[in-house]
């Protein structure tokens, strides 16, 4: 056992040091240090009164609010374990985090009725529920002012391996899993950030908050915390861009946290135009491949502000970073281009073959890792822990390579391979040449049997806003970018990719898809 500081300290150490100054912007409210830590404090005490105790988990099905803010530490406090889901998830999905985690409190947005309904038949552990507005029952307004009389202001004292944060993965080739992030990795994490993604960041800094605070962006927003930085959240669960835009101007916002499909949206809307976002210094983007053409339409409407990692949630996104010198808008052979960076500080990344046996640079396997921000493992799945650990690494699922310099390159998923003729052909690869062509938008490349070559591409294409494709055209643009063998043996057309309720385009459903339209051709 080894003891470490609580989460929870970082809100509370900060609204010592800067009680009056604001911590979060919502709409027309802010709330200031002491203020969050006052209601973070109360509602612990509450969900002590309750019957939640240490260890126990508490999930939290919400829209981005202080609410949502607010319950993490609440949970921290006490050394419960904060369960957030993402709210765009079907009911069914969220019933079976809530009865996989056996969370003893649920705390829903009033906007999900069917969703609390479907978690409560399904979970028997719960003996709390609490809503999120009004709505004549236990609220979260009603808990923190419930334990304002005796609010807990004094963290848990937990170890280094004590849950902190149940972080489901999205579950695209099976059920999700729950990735234990505990309060001596996150701590690490809290660190890496600031000096990897954010060097500088102060109590000066403004963070946007355009991503559900249950995933990616509420890691981020643990970094602000710990420096005093205000987080704005979007006033909407949708991305309004010109709102977006606004904001940066309004609270001179110095940095954010994106996912690809969000930042293009921020740079290709002409609202990005009209104000001024010099302020930008960190605009942080990860979670998804970033094409190399939507990258330099990035550099060129944001400038030198672009910083990528490469994560996953049970390694809390701390694999690689790519700072802004590393971003160049020009081709230029001496730089990283297509690379999403190098090994985080104080991590490993080593790439493995099938007998877990180390790479040589520029040799392709599977993408690994090791270091103090990979989770404890799986919560109640010792045979997921087996595969994701075996050979004393975390194992990514991703394949990619080396350089000599260190830098990573993502060459795609170990499912999303497949074999053509006897060759490998990796579908990132063959989107990232689609994706020059001025008429297509998004891309996405399948493998599918093929009576000839065993396996055969499919690329299924989405149009830029008042372009048409031409398929001829499209393979004709390949010619001189791409080996032949990698080409796609047709191109079908669509007006939109499916996407999960992560954001992310589930290939399988892909290939569901197109057999299906194939099937209703016969």
């Amino acid at each position: 056992m080894i003891p470490t500081s609580n989460l929870a300290n970082l809100l509370l150490q900060t609204a010592r040091r800067l009680p009056d100054a604001p911590g979060l912007v919502w709409r027309d409210r802010i709330w200031n240090w002491a203020e969050l830590a006052a209601r973070a404090s109360a509602a612990a005490s509450a969900l002590r009164a309750q019957g939640v105790r240490r260890g126990d988990r508490v999930l939290v099905h919400a829209r981005n609010s202080n609410a949502l803010f607010e319950s993490c530490w609440a949970c921290w406090l006490i050394g419960a374990v904060w369960v957030p889901t993402n709210f765009r998830l079907s009911p069914p999905e969220v019933a079976f985090l809530a009865a996989n985690a056996e969370c003893r409190a649920h705390v829903f947005d009033l906007a999900f009725p069917e969703h609390r309904a479907a978690a409560a038949a399904e979970n028997a552990a719960c003996v709390l529920e609490v809503a999120i507005g009004d709505h004549g029952g236990l609220s979260w307004d009603g808990l923190v002012e419930a334990g304002r009389g005796a609010p807990a202001t004094e963290a848990e004292a937990v170890d280094r391996d004590h849950p902190a944060w149940l972080f489901y993965t999205s579950g695209t080739t099976g059920r999700p899993k729950g990735g234990t992030l505990t309060h001596g990795q996150m701590v690490f994490v809290v660190v890496n950030h600031i000096a990897d993604l954010m060097p500088g960041l102060s109590a000066k800094d403004a963070s946007l908050v355009v991503a559900p605070l249950s995933h990616g962006a509420g890691i981020h927003a643990l970094a602000q915390v710990a420096r005093g930085a205000v987080s704005v959240l979007m006033p909407g669960e949708r991305l309004d861009v010109a709102e977006a835009w606004r904001l940066v101007a309004h609270h001179r916002v110095t940095n954010m946290f994106t996912v690809p499909t969000i930042l293009n949206a921020l740079c290709n809307d002409a609202s990005v135009d009209a104000v001024d976002h010099a302020s930008l210094r960190h605009v942080i983007y990860a979670g998804a491949p970033m094409y190399r053409e939507d990258q330099k339409n990035a550099l060129r409407k944001l400038g030198p502000c672009l910083v990528q990692y490469f994560g996953l949630g049970e390694v809390t996104g701390n694999i690689t970073v790519l700072p802004p010198e590393w971003h160049s808008l020009a081709d230029d052979p001496a730089m990283p281009i297509g690379s999403c960076g190098y090994p985080r500080t104080g991590m490993d990344v080593g790439i493995l073959d099938a007998d877990h046996r180390r790479l040589g640079a520029g040799e392709t396997g599977e993408i690994c890792v090791r270091g103090p921000a990979v989770m404890a493992g799986y919560f109640g799945n010792a045979a997921a822990d087996e595969k994701a650990f075996a050979g004393g690494w975390f194992h990514t699922g991703d394949l990619g390579y080396l350089d000599a310099r260190g830098f990573l390159y993502i060459t795609g998923r170990q499912s999303d391979m497949y074999i053509s003729g006897g060759s490998n052909v990796y579908p990132r690869e063959v989107e990232e040449a689609l994706l020059t062509h001025p008429a297509v938008a998004e891309a996405c490349v399948v493998g599918v049997p093929h009576e000839k070559w065993g396996e055969a591409g499919v690329a299924v294409l989405v149009p830029r806003d008042g372009a048409a494709i031409d398929a001829d055209a499209v393979m004709a643009h390949l010619d001189g970018r791409l080996g032949r063998y990698k080409w796609p043996s047709r191109i079908v057309v669509w007006d939109a990719l499916p996407r999960s309720g992560y954001g992310k385009v589930p290939k399988n459903e892909v290939k569901r898809l197109l057999a299906g339209r194939d099937a209703g051709r016969q």
